[in-house]
């Protein structure tokens, strides 16, 4: 027998535009790749991840230390609403955000599907804790501190 609208999870019945605060940000997986340096090559398109994160970001706990006030305290921090979602394609394309944006499922491994927050660890999707705060390194040096493409 079907699963009734009722008994789906909220990801799965509801638009993001429709979600509580809450439910939103319940779909952070707190992988914390968002928080990394990302460098786009503008010829090709390639998007890459450094290990240099914001400077507000805690590595070991994968948490903004200043959530509230990221975006005035970081010009530059991007926020995620459920308008930009599906169009910021240098965001993870595990981000459950990105995903459901795009019609997709989130990913089996997600802290909303295991029920545990250590699940993106042992996935291998959340970022390592030695990574770079972003005023400790010249910005001319971000180049050589690619980890990977996305």
């Amino acid at each position: 027998m079907p699963n009734t609208p009722a008994e789906k999870p909220f990801w799965e019945r509801k638009r993001l535009s429709e979600m509580t605060g809450a439910e939103w940000e319940s779909l952070c997986d707190g992988c914390g790749r968002c928080c990394l340096y990302i460098l786009h090559n503008e010829e090709t398109g390639d998007v890459f991840e450094t290990d240099v994160a914001c400077k507000l970001f805690d590595a070991k706990r994968r948490r903004c230390t200043d959530y509230e006030n990221r975006a005035s305290r970081v010009p530059d921090c991007v926020r995620l609403t459920p308008e930009n979602a599906g169009d910021l394609h240098w965001m993870p394309e595990t981000c459950a955000y990105r995903r459901l944006a795009n019609g997709k499922p989130i990913p089996d491994w997600h802290p909303l599907i295991t029920g545990d927050p250590k699940s993106v660890e042992r996935a291998r999707i959340a970022v390592s804790p030695d990574l770079i705060p972003e005023d400790e390194i010249d910005d001319s040096l971000l180049e050589s501190r690619i980890t990977k493409a996305r």
